[in-house]
């Protein structure tokens, strides 16, 4: 099992970046963050880290092809490459649609699943070759070169899913490994790994040997109740862009959801927090002591067949910047980067 550390891009950088040399000198399998403008740059932010670091990978998890031009993001992923002498990778998806909304993008008339398909191979084939020639259904090249090129033989370029199953069968037969974004359940993962599996099958691959990904709202500590209560703290805003279809396989009726959603949509955060109960955000978070959190990973993720863990850290910035809640007795980043390299990562050893 493979630990990485996910973040929102929004601490100060000076900040940012030593918890990226931390994750670094831990052992931790990647640093990924999400490519959205609410935050900041990720290209820029890991440009600097791969300075700094020698063994920690890094790329966005996940990245839009609606907002960002697929050969934009090969370009990107190259020359981070080059700057990490070989350390890049890249998630593919729609993007988020709370944010497209914000671009006047209407997601269900843009095809997303065909759209990241047809991308997945754009980026491919630009950091494979250098070049593409392509007349496709969203995006047409005609002899469009770059010397934006990767160090790696094979730059891994993986889709991010949570719907399903179209989009698990076309990450395991089109890319090289899935992120599945905000499950906590069994029923969850095995769904995700057997319609992953289907697809990789169809494509002639193992998908025991790719990348199996679980994208989850993470907080530890010490102490039980402070680490879930800064989980509970951002499982509305999280859990407000899970499909019902999602919400179902991890035990929550979507009804139930739809609360937390009206007051996040009318700005009442503090609504959306009291509405989100103890139950509901234990059940859409990991978090708790590095035991509860371990035993969790064990009894309803690694069973399943997952096998890189990757976690958004919940610290008190983060809640107070996106929920306007003071919390300063959860623990911070760089405390929970060692508490999970020191009591949960030999758990998977």
């Amino acid at each position: 099992m493979k630990f990485s550390y996910v973040m929102l891009p929004d601490y100060p950088l000076r900040e940012s970046l030593a918890s990226i040399r931390l994750a670094d000198e831990l052992g931790f399998h990647a640093c990924y963050a999400a490519d959205e403008t609410w935050h900041k740059d990720l290209w820029l932010l890991f440009a600097a880290a791969a300075q700094q670091t020698s063994r920690i990978r890094f790329g966005p998890s996940v990245s839009s092809v609606v907002l960002r031009e697929p050969t934009l993001i090969a370009q990107a992923a190259a020359t981070l490459d080059e700057l990490s002498d070989g350390r890049a990778e890249v998630v593919l998806s729609s993007g988020n649609f709370g944010l497209l909304a914000q671009y006047n993008i209407d997601w269900t008339v843009i095809k997303p699943l065909s759209r990241v398909k047809e991308a997945a191979h754009v980026v491919r084939t630009l950091l494979d070759e250098g070049s593409i020639t392509f007349d496709g259904e969203f995006f047409k090249y005609s002899g469009l070169f770059t010397f934006a090129r990767p160090v790696q033989e094979r730059v891994p370029v993986k889709l991010g899913a949570m719907r399903g199953p179209r989009s698990f069968r076309a990450a395991g037969e089109h890319s090289d490994g899935v992120h599945h974004a905000l499950s906590y359940t069994r029923e969850a993962y095995d769904y995700l790994v057997e319609h992953f599996t289907a697809g990789a099958e169809k494509a002639g691959k193992d998908a025991s040997a790719m990348d199996i990904g679980a994208w989850v709202v993470f907080a530890t500590g010490p102490d039980s109740a402070v680490a879930k209560e800064a989980a509970r703290s951002m499982v509305g805003l999280y859990a407000s862009s899970m499909p019902a279809e999602q919400l179902e396989r991890n035990g929550v009726d979507p009804n139930a959801m739809k609360p937390i959603v009206d007051a996040l949509g009318a700005g009442d955060l503090a609504r959306a927090i009291e509405l989100t109960t103890p139950e509901l955000g234990e059940r859409l978070s990991i978090a708790g002591t590095p035991e509860e959190c371990v035993a969790k990973i064990k009894r309803e993720i690694e069973p399943a067949g997952v096998n890189h863990m990757i976690l958004a850290i919940t610290d008190p910035t983060l809640v107070k910047q996106f929920m306007g809640r003071e919390l300063p007795e959860v623990a911070d980043v760089d405390t929970q980067l060692r508490l999970i390299h020191d009591r949960i990562m030999p758990a998977f050893t």
